[in-house]
């Protein structure tokens, strides 16, 4: 069993912040895949269900974001989870809009709502980065993250979504690899309808040209010779 965490902020207040793509997320993963509605546990709200044969906890954590950990330690104990039965779904900053990145262990990276999870289960988690951008300066981040998607964004977040949807069941089976390529096929679809990049058609190949005896009269080749 897989323990599946989006990170963000509880209320309607942060709902669409960039801060919240982790919550949006697994809300998504639930709303498309028929888990049963969301319930009060663990300082968060989960929704337990299945991946065809793989079981899977979806968590929210309610406690904001710089205390996450405190809600994804106390599931782990009680699904009696060990840390790399654990996936966190978060923003990040240093990949672009609309970029996913997977990776197992390493750093928090400044990030709150990680410094926390780590403070309660160590490094060895797994971690689904979803890129929002930099603001360009780090004075500047608190309330880069803490702002709404504009409306601007909402076509690449969409395919991320969807993405990271579509790549769920990969995730109960820990395949970071398999759900890359599902993501991959939301927000860069192959350009043909085979599943692969469609190839140019060569040229066709110019006619040969042969010459035949030349026919023209002396003072006719002395005439082109000079014009």
């Amino acid at each position: 069993m897989k323990l599946i965490v989006g990170l963000g902020n509880p209320g309607a207040k942060y709902a669409r912040n960039r801060h919240n793509i982790g919550f949006m997320a697994v809300d998504r993963i639930a709303a498309d895949h028929g888990f049963p509605a969301w319930k009060s546990k663990h300082q968060g709200v989960i929704s337990e269900g299945r991946f065809g044969s793989d079981r899977a906890v979806l968590l929210k954590p309610e406690t904001y974001m710089n205390k996450s950990g405190d809600s994804v330690g106390a599931a782990m104990r009680f699904y009696k989870l060990d840390a790399e039965e654990v996936i966190v779904l978060h923003d990040e900053i240093d990949l672009a809009p609309g970029k996913v990145r997977w990776k197992t262990g390493g750093g928090h990276a400044g990030h709150n709502g990680l410094r926390s999870v780590h403070a309660h289960i160590g490094a060895d988690y797994a971690r689904v980065r979803l890129g929002v951008g930099h603001p360009g300066h780090k004075d500047a981040v608190p309330g880069y993250v803490l702002r709404d998607f504009p409306k601007a964004d909402e076509g690449w977040l969409d395919d991320v979504l969807r993405g990271c949807s579509d790549g769920a069941p990969h995730l109960a089976r820990g395949d970071g690899a398999k759900f890359m390529n599902a993501v991959a096929l939301r927000v860069a679809p192959p350009r043909s309808g085979t599943g692969e990049k469609s190839q140019a058609k060569p040229k066709p190949s110019e006619p040969e040209v042969t010459q035949g005896p030349d026919a023209r009269s002396a003072l006719q080749k002395l005439m082109d010779r000079f014009s």
